[in-house]
């Protein structure tokens, strides 16, 4: 018999997150403590629950049968305990959230402080890297990430369409001409980030790649937005990075038939859809709702016949 409703809690986490040190830094206890709760729940029902390897831990049948039924039963007791206690609605805790250095900063720590006072009961850890952290192994909540999603493991909620255009400064523009075509962009000094990645294009006649050569290439975004809005060259930004800039005149977008690839998007990743917690799921509608279905950051800086 299971005597113990703790030892439940411990192995849920665990098996959501598949890893015994994140779910002990998630519960704010020792490894030591979750392995030795597991192995006494494993004692009192006599069968093993966890296949551990030396970096994951994986379900047995048996423990993906129990974790399926008792994560709705520690559901319903969560949900029961709220609406006891009359903080059904409440968000509390902590929320570890990561996200990409420039976006992090741009668009989600201003709106922070207005999530929070709207849940002054919940606290927040923000972690900014442009690297793509393991959310399971480091103990976050959720992450944003702004790619084309392959990792299957983990349960992405597209936020908003990330859109990517042609820009330079007017000032570039009045000393090199703007270039209408691909092989005129040829002759201009275009700026790129990420080790010299080729742009992905889609132009009127279809999808392309397009190598840039140029006076500078940087793994940082920020540097080349810099580069640009100063007159360097042409550059492929995305939206969301220059909206300011567009905005008040000091880029220009350039060549308008041709756009970055569009299977980019920015989305929330979090481990599992079962026994979500109710921070999480608050936060990333709280996103959904800020940056869609128009996004601001594109609402005035692009004229209508560019949408």
């Amino acid at each position: 018999m299971i005597t113990n409703l703790a030892d439940l809690e411990i192995f849920v986490k665990v098996a959501a997150t598949g890893n015994m040190s994140a779910a002990a830094k998630s519960l704010g206890i020792s490894p030591a403590v979750v392995s030795k709760r597991i192995k006494r729940l494993e004692e009192q029902l006599g069968t093993r629950l966890l296949q551990r390897t030396t970096r994951q831990v994986g379900m047995t049948d048996a423990g993906k049968g129990f974790y399926d039924r008792i994560a709705n039963v520690l559901t319903g007791i969560e949900d029961a305990e709220q609406f006891v206690s009359g903080r059904s609605t409440e968000i509390a805790g902590n929320l570890r959230i990561s996200a990409p250095t420039s976006f992090g900063r741009m668009h989600i720590a201003p709106h922070l402080p207005a999530f929070m006072q709207a849940n002054p009961h919940l606290s927040i850890d923000l972690m900014l890297s442009d690297e793509f952290t393991d959310i399971i192994a480091q103990g976050f909540d959720v992450a944003i990430r702004i790619s084309e999603l392959k990792d299957s493991s983990l349960v992405a909620r597209k936020l908003v369409q990330v859109r990517r255009i042609l820009c330079a400064s007017p000032s570039y523009i009045a000393r090199h001409g703007a270039p209408t075509s691909i092989e005129e962009l040829a002759n201009h000094h275009c700026l790129t980030a990420h080790n010299g990645e080729p742009w992905r294009l889609e132009g009127p006649k279809g999808p392309l790649v397009y190598r840039p050569a140029g006076m500078l290439n940087t793994n940082s975004s920020e540097v080349i937005r810099e580069a640009v809005i100063a007159g360097l060259g042409i550059a492929l930004r995305s939206t969301w990075d220059i909206g300011n800039a567009l905005k008040d005149g000091r880029l220009v977008m350039v060549m308008p038939g041709y756009e970055g690839s569009k299977n980019i998007s920015v989305s929330a990743v979090y481990p599992s859809r079962q026994h979500l917690p109710s921070k999480v799921r608050a936060f990333i509608e709280y996103l959904a709702e800020l940056y869609g279905p128009v996004p601001y950051w594109e609402r005035h800086s692009l004229d209508a016949s560019w949408k």
